[in-house]
């Protein structure tokens, strides 16, 4: 029988023995990736500052967590527009859905907003975690990685899948 050995606000960890092996798992909360693209055709990101990670301040992409399990992802994604920069989206599609399970447990989706409007709500990290907020093309921000200025992370793989929906005319920007 899987035991919870830690539940905190965003982790839960267990370990469950099978055929006598310990086996342990992480159970994060399902989240969201947003790839808010303005009028200009740019994808809006946000400079941050994490002073509880090596990098105290970093570039990235809206992100965030469902409140809830039964939460709708794209209602997520306009939550966290609407905290982080300040807008919501007329049009959202998920464009990427990644499920993992084993040790680590939870839904990424990715999502592509368009038709963004003005509509700040508060930021429960603070509104001063909000550096900056930045408008990229596809190119800059694949010169940002080339130069280093930029991590690679998951959200880059909606990245490329964003600028092939747009190669093939999926993507109305």
């Amino acid at each position: 029988m899987e035991e919870t050995k830690y539940s905190g606000k965003f982790i839960r960890v267990t370990e469950e023995v099978i055929s006598e092996q310990t086996w342990e798992r992480v159970y994060l909360k399902d989240g969201v990736i947003v790839f808010p693209i303005n009028s200009e055709g740019k994808i809006l990101m946000i400079e941050e500052l994490r002073p509880h990670e090596q990098k105290p301040i970093r570039l990235k992409f809206v992100t965030g967590l469902k409140d809830m399990p039964s939460e709708d992802p794209i209602v997520t994604a306009n939550r966290e527009m609407q905290e982080e920069i300040g807008y919501r989206a007329e049009n959202l599609e998920i464009i990427l859905h990644r499920q993992s399970s084993g040790t680590i447990n939870n839904h990424l989706y990715q999502v592509v907003a368009t038709g963004l409007i003005p509509s700040k709500i508060p930021n429960p990290d603070g509104e001063g975690t909000i550096l900056s907020i930045k408008p990229f093309s596809i190119e800059e921000i694949k010169e940002m990685l080339d130069e280093g200025k930029l991590a690679w992370s998951i959200g880059i793989l909606g990245l490329f899948k964003l600028e092939s929906m747009i190669a093939k005319n999926l993507i109305n920007i």
